[in-house]
């Protein structure tokens, strides 16, 4: 089979940041449980001005400017995201449009085919899997695909402490120069609540009521309907009975979603193997969707321990943690859990998962473009710590909330230090503007109205108000 896969690729993240310390002391939150249990540190924060849009455009072109990719070749430009600003138009277009104004007339992106694909945290695997069948299928082909979102949760809530935002772009080219890949995917889907973002509704007389009582103001059924037959303001001018409210912040439930994640994953994994002659166990390092840093190797205990059985080297684990471990389909929970505390254990988390986790560790949950940020944390932590990774086999494990799966192989090319030069991913984490709690509140809530710092080449503008066009994005380019 032919292969196809990453040539290259490249990152962006807000510019702001803030310590998870601070963010702990103000929750009244044991910092060392976050830090030490959940491998946090730092969570990035978008400035007012950033969203998935600007994010993307930023990664798309430190892509083509640091690799000199020429845009005409590239056929299509790919988008995965949940925090998409448009529920139509897709977020991709945006994109386009602020990196056809930076390249400038003299560099034409209309021939590119351009579209968003959602499903939770697992749409940029998604994009990144199609543009990688269509290039298969003619090797000439070249596609980007980027991963960009805001993981943003209600303030106080458990999942406040998980945020993060950022964008990767990765130019998929046959005879990939960095990471390639065969095709061969094991699936898991099954639909769950255990993620999801509604469109919450409310009756409009209901609201108005509400917003009179607040007044100190008592109006009747028919007052309510009369002021609202009448009113020619924006929001209650609207025709339609009902209010839809659309939040960022998603409804969810941890522990669920955290099991969905863990079948899912262990379900697309079986299927990876039962329809392949390849053996997972045999991976140098692994990939995870990390919805905070230690995700991976929080999850990952019982497929560790079937590894073992699968090797015919349970006897190690069972004297690790020593006591015989049964020979049941379902591991208890108290010998996964003793065997998570084991140096054998902890020394297959640092030499096959740690690398992917040091990035996460100080940007928070990325949401599509997690995964992706984990190969790049990789690549670059093995880079500095000059360990060869060549012809090195990555086991991949994407997640998304929903809730689906999918687990793959991918080999490390003999040129991936090369295709790693201009990417200071370390250097540029530890730039960005460190902000303080109050300021982190202010912008959470949407209440600030200047930006905290500089932006790099891309930046959301305003909300267009007029008649045509009530609503529309505009952003500016730097």
């Amino acid at each position: 089979m032919n292969e196809v896969g990453i040539d290259a690729l490249h990152f962006s993240v807000p510019k702001l940041t803030l310590a998870i310390e601070e963010l702990a002391k103000h929750r009244n939150i044991e910092y060392a449980k976050l830090n030490k249990g959940l491998g946090l540190t730092e969570m990035a924060v978008c400035d007012i001005d950033e969203d998935a849009a600007t994010l993307a455009a930023e990664a798309v072109y430190q892509l083509i400017t640091t690799f000199n990719i020429s845009p005409e070749e590239v056929g299509r430009l790919y988008m995965g995201t949940e925090s998409a600003v448009d529920s139509a138009k897709p977020t991709a277009t945006y994109t386009l449009e602020m990196l056809q104004e930076k390249l400038g007339k003299e560099t034409d992106l209309s021939h590119m085919d351009v579209v968003d694909m959602t499903f939770a945290c697992i749409g940029g695997i998604d994009a990144f899997q199609n543009a990688m069948d269509w290039v298969r299928a003619q090797p000439s082909r070249k596609a980007i695909v980027v991963a960009a979102d805001n993981a943003k949760y209600e303030l106080g809530s458990s999942g406040e402490y998980t945020q993060g935002a950022g964008a990767v772009a990765v130019l998929i080219t046959s005879n990939p120069r960095l990471v390639a890949f065969d095709g061969e995917f094991g699936v898991s889907t099954q639909s769950a609540g255990d993620f999801f973002k509604p469109r919450r509704v409310w009756e409009k007389s209901a609201l108005l009521k509400q917003a009179a009582e607040i007044l100190g103001v008592s109006l009747s059924e028919e007052q309510l309907h009369e002021k609202l037959e009448n009113s020619n303001e924006g929001f209650w001018s609207t025709q339609n009975k009902f209010i839809q409210q659309y939040t960022e912040c998603p409804v969810f439930d941890g522990p669920y979603s955290n099991e969905c994640y863990q079948n899912r994953i262990i379900e697309a994994l079986d299927r990876f193997s039962d329809s392949t002659s390849k053996q997972p166990s045999n991976w140098d390092k692994l990939i995870f969707h990390l919805p905070y840093a230690f995700q991976g190797r929080r999850m990952f205990t019982p497929i560790f321990i079937d590894w073992y059985k699968q090797m015919g080297k349970l006897g190690e684990v069972a004297e690790a943690i020593g006591e015989e471990i049964p020979e049941t389909d379902e591991i208890p929970m108290d010998i996964v859990k003793k065997v998570s505390k084991t140096t054998l254990y902890k020394d297959f988390v640092h030499d096959r998962i740690r690398q992917g986790e040091v990035a996460s560790s100080v940007i928070g949950n990325m949401y599509t473009a997690s995964i992706f940020m984990a190969l790049l944390s990789l690549l670059k932590t093995a880079e500095e710590e000059q360990e060869e990774l060549n012809d090195k086999k990555i086991g991949f494990f994407a997640y998304g909330s929903g809730s689906k799966a999918k687990a793959f192989e991918g080999t490390v090319q003999p040129q991936w230090k090369e295709q790693l030069t201009g990417i200071d991913l370390f250097n540029a984490l530890k730039a960005r503007t460190s902000i303080d709690f109050e300021t982190y509140e202010q912008i959470h809530r949407e209440e600030r109205s200047t930006p905290v710092a500089q932006a790099q080449h891309f930046k959301f503008e305003s909300i267009e108000n007029n008649d045509q066009m009530p609503g529309y994005r505009l952003y500016k380019t730097l």
